[in-house]
């Protein structure tokens, strides 16, 4: 059923979602300081393009320091608003009841996509 819902997540998105957070990791690797944000982009998109039977959770010894600092960073900097946009989209899913498992995938990277450090794809 996973593999199922994979590729009908990647047809109807996953890899457009995928693709706009490789090319931002990309631009946020420019920078020296941008390397940890783009490294968090390149996570996000891969647990973006495979959704179905993988979670993101908590790191061994998470959360620590620095990830709860870095988190803060991240919100402050206005990443916040790529949790709006996957809110959106899974209430745009959860519209009709076929849609409600794409929606609940939306719904699990918001959390994943406001405290993105510390966190590990299983």
């Amino acid at each position: 059923m996973n593999s199922i819902g994979n590729i009908l997540w990647f047809i109807l998105g996953g890899i457009l979602i995928t693709i706009i957070y490789y090319i931002v990791g990309l631009l946020m690797c420019i920078t020296i300081i941008g390397i940890p944000f783009g490294v968090q982009l390149f996570k996000l998109g891969t647990y973006a393009l495979w959704p179905f039977g993988h979670e993101l959770v908590d790191g061994p010894n998470q959360p620590g320091c620095l990830s709860i600092v870095m988190n803060l960073i991240w919100i402050l900097l206005g990443w916040w608003e790529i949790a709006i946009i996957h809110l959106v989209c899974g209430l745009l899913f959860c519209v009709t009841i076929i849609g409600i498992p794409w929606g609940l995938q939306h719904f699990k990277m918001a959390i994943g996509s406001v405290f993105p450090f510390g966190k590990e794809i299983h």
